[in-house]
Order: C-alpha cells, then structure tokens, then sequence
C-alpha cells in the first residue's frame, strides 16, 4: 500500500553505542531529532551476524546476538515515552550475505520492524571501506570489483527482504575513484531496484570519508529517477550531533534533479512525501 502522508520530515538511519562504533544512546539520537524539528526518526543500528555461530564475533562492527532483543525493546519502549513529540520508528540496517540470509530472515521476522535497510559492506570477503583494497590491482580487476558489488546489490534487492537499499555506491568512501571505473553495472542494477519495488537512500555521511558529498552521487540519481527508482533519506548518523544532517539540502537537490516525491516506511508500507 502508497499512503499520501503529512509527515514531512525524518531520517531513517541512524545509529547508537550498541554497535561499537557509534556513540551515544538511542534516547541521545531522538532527542536530537526532536531539537532539530524533525517529524519522524528511525533507529536503524546494524544487526548482529545471523549467520555467525558466535554470539558477538565483531564487537566492533554489529551488536551482540543476545542483545539483540534489547534493542528491539528499547527502541519499542522510547517509540511509546516520546510519542507526543516525535514519531520513533524502529528499523534495522542487515548486512546481505549472498546464501546466508535465512538466518537473518527468522531472527528479523520475530520482530515488529517499520522497515529493514539492505546494505552491502562485504566485496570478496573484504571491507569496502578497507584502505587500500584497490591497490595494485589491475584497470579490469577494478572493474570485476565495481560488478560483484552491483551484482551483490542485485541479489539483495531481489532477496525480498528489504525496504530500503543502503549507501549504494559506498565503495567509493576511501577509493573516490571507485566512481570512475568503467562498466555499466548500474544502468543494469538500477531497473531491478525499480522492479523490487524498494527505495535507495541518499546518505549523506560520504561526507565523513575521503569520497566527500553523499551516497549515492548526483549522476546515479539522475539515472535512477530515469527508472524510477524511489528515494528516501538516511543521515547514517553514528554520533547524535548528524541526526538529519543536510536534509533540507538533499530535499533541494532531488527537486533540482526532477524527482517529485520521497518516501518512509511504518509498518514495512510506503508513506509517499512530496518534495
């Protein structure tokens, strides 16, 4: 169902302490959310590795797995407390691991999530923030490198399992001439991400990397309104102070571009808001 809505400002991904590499509680984040006017904000810390015997095998990167129903219930129980002043919505950013997500999906479905964001932070098994991943590689390994990652984000659009694809073109954050490299991966990734049915974020926490500026870049937008694609907002705040950082400025981009309307999700259905 597209639901018409009234709300007009928000920002779906933020983060908070739990993950290791966030600061700050989640009530830090609403509280930001509210001094900065906004009308709606998603908690979205990234879930814990499903398909990991261990119960926290990266403390630095995700949650542990035994705290994972703690999250859930906080942000639940803040949702209720700050009702009146702002409305707190419960997301999760997961992590796609191609062959792996059946775990991911039982874990997630046991709980009441207003959206799910599908990122890809894993390339041939390495970082894609990882320094230095691009050195001494060939011009055509490159380009083998730039379409796994599209493949990847393909294969997690299509998986079903998400509302909102994460940071689409992130692989430039320490390698901003991730951007340069020759393919026409994203002319074929962006129709399936229109026929998935999800929306892509304009994140702009690029800003905190070498890349500068958002994810994804102008020129993959323009593409995407060309598919229609649709489009949401996701500040990726890791510390209270980014909560809904540039809104108004991506907001004018996106008109500037030609799109017409962004989106949020309650309760998984599309809330449609006109730019």
């Amino acid at each position: 169902m597209n639901n018409n809505h009234t709300k007009t400002t928000f920002d779906l991904h933020t983060h908070h302490e739990r993950c290791g590499h966030a600061e700050g509680t989640i009530e830090a984040y609403i509280q930001a959310a509210i001094e900065k006017g906004l009308e709606v904000i998603g908690i979205a810390d990234h879930a814990p590795y499903f398909h990991k015997s261990k119960d926290h095998p990266s403390p630095g990167i995700t949650m542990a797995r035994s705290d994972f129903p703690n999250y859930v219930n906080e942000v639940l129980s803040l949702k209720e407390k700050f009702s009146d002043k702002i409305q707190v919505l419960l997301g999760i950013e997961c992590d796609f691991f191609p062959g792996q997500m059946e775990n991911y999906k039982k874990e997630l479905q046991k709980y009441p999530f207003d959206y799910i964001i599908g990122s890809v932070h894993f390339v041939e098994n390495l970082s894609i923030f990882k320094k230095g991943r691009f050195e001494g590689l060939t011009v055509e390994q490159k380009r083998q490198t730039k379409e796994e990652y599209y493949r990847l984000i393909e294969q997690s659009a299509r998986s079903g399992m998400f509302q909102v694809l994460g940071h689409i073109d992130a692989m430039k954050g320490f390698y901003p001439e991730f951007s340069q490299i020759e393919t026409d991966a994203i002319e074929k990734t962006l129709p399936i991400l229109a026929a998935s049915d999800l929306a892509i974020e304009i994140n702009t926490s690029g800003k905190t990397k070498d890349a500068g500026g958002w994810y994804p870049s102008d020129e993959i937008l323009e593409r995407a309104l060309y598919y229609n694609v649709q489009v949401t907002f996701g500040s990726d705040a890791h510390t209270p102070d980014r909560v809904g950082d540039e809104f108004n400025l991506v907001k004018q981009r996106l008109k500037e571009i030609g799109f017409k309307e962004w989106v949020y999700y309650v309760g998984k259905e599309r809330q449609r808001v006109n730019l």
